[in-house]
């Protein structure tokens, strides 16, 4: 059984969407043992790449914060 490829440049709405596909799929119980062991296998495959934009664009986050004066100051986010 080979896993369906996930290509890194699918964007992290179009992996939520079809991650809700294959959730219905599964809860529909009309796929066969097989089928759903290659939606899960999708589907993790699909949460991984979903957590590494999450990580990415949190990496880019910056807090901004204002002193006393009135100036501005960015930090990093640190969840």
């Amino acid at each position: 059984m080979a896993e369906k490829k996930i290509k890194k440049e699918m964007t992290f709405e179009t992996a939520m969407s079809r991650l809700e596909q294959i959730v219905n799929s599964l809860e529909g119980g009309k796929v066969t043992l097989d089928e759903s062991l290659e939606l899960y296998e999708e589907g993790i495959a699909l949460v991984r790449l979903c957590s590494e934009k999450l990580d990415k664009a949190e990496q880019k986050i910056k807090l901004v914060r204002f002193n006393e004066d009135g100036s501005a100051i960015e930090e990093d986010f640190n969840a």
